[in-house]
């Protein structure tokens, strides 16, 4: 196959919240995109998958930005799972490391999305910043701190450069309805059906809400700059609004848009240990690219709102 002297994005998890974002973003600006169909399900086909995957990317093209967003794990996934997770993708480290001896003249960058929630959930100090010294408390988090070690090891013996973006807590159009995370998305969900929702937390439970679509054009403008940084480098940036915003007030502006109660019931989950009140975040690293988190949280919602309802009226026409 004949090498493209040209840039390609290749997005793994091209199917999540961030993925379909970025394909969209890339998309819209021109630029060439690759997604991969993995058998996430099959954990050995979908190794094949991705090695297959990516020889065809790396003799295809000469510059290729590689973008990692997948991953089914959310913080009360059994640990057995998330072991696997992280165990298909350092093996697809290794052999992402192994298929580019073949194909040596393709340049490779990496983009690894991580979680700040997961990563500072035990740390001290809100508002987290870069400097913070990272403290997982759920093996979600223990699973993203090891995922940005293999991320960083593998530049370090590729000579490969990455970006690790550590997210806040992602919300917007898309969301999978069926997975249960996204607590904006599940509250929309919830509201439209008139079906009750179970809370496990405080209402006084604070996060950073970043919507997907500012997420997805920070994520394309830090692998821009990345591209323009030595082989080797290695960067971490927290992806994050900035704005603290309570459980109690995200319940209040879906029900002023939508003018009726939110059918939420408040409950007990094992996995509520590992739910923190305050998680604050700021970044110190490539801070011009924050101002791309320029969505109101209103609008967002109001944009959820309308694909939630989008996403159920085609459920029940079985679409």
């Amino acid at each position: 196959m004949k090498t493209i002297d040209g840039r390609v994005l290749w997005v793994v998890g091209a199917g999540g919240l961030l993925g379909r974002a970025l394909v969209a973003e890339a998309a819209l600006a021109g630029s060439v995109v690759r997604r991969s169909t993995v058998p996430w399900h099959d954990p050995a086909a979908a190794a094949v998958t991705l090695a297959r995957d990516a020889r065809t990317v790396l003799s295809s093209y000469r510059d290729v930005s590689l973008f990692w967003c997948a991953g089914p794990g959310v913080v009360a996934t059994q640990p057995e799972a998330l072991n696997q997770e992280l165990k298909l993708f350092t093996n697809f480290l290794e052999a992402l490391a192994e298929i580019h001896q073949e194909h040596l003249a393709s340049v490779l960058r990496l983009y690894l999305a991580s979680s700040a929630g997961g990563v500072y959930a035990g740390s001290d100090g809100a508002p987290f910043t870069e400097t913070t010294q990272p403290c997982a408390i759920s093996p979600y988090g223990e699973q993203k701190i090891a995922a940005e070690a293999a991320v960083r090891a593998f530049a370090a013996r590729t000579g490969f450069s990455a970006l690790i973006g550590r997210m806040s807590n992602l919300y917007g159009p898309g969301q999978d309805l069926a997975k249960p995370q996204g607590l904006i998305t599940q509250l929309c969900r919830a509201q439209l059906q008139r079906a009750p929702l179970l809370i496990y937390v405080s209402l006084d439970t604070a996060r950073d809400y970043l919507y997907v679509r500012d997420a997805a054009r920070m994520v394309l403008a830090g692998m821009v700059r990345l591209a323009e940084r030595p082989h080797g480098t290695v960067v971490v940036k927290i992806f994050a609004s900035r704005v603290s915003t309570t459980l109690a007030a995200i319940v209040g502006e879906i029900r002023r848009v939508t003018k009726r109660r939110s059918p939420i019931v408040m409950g007990a989950s094992p996995s509520a240990q590992f739910q923190v009140r305050d998680l604050r975040f700021r970044s110190v690293n490539w801070t011009d690219l924050d101002s791309f988190a320029s969505t109101p949280l209103p609008a967002g919602i109001a944009c959820t709102l309308e694909s939630v309802a989008a996403s159920i009226f085609a459920s029940r026409l079985g679409r």
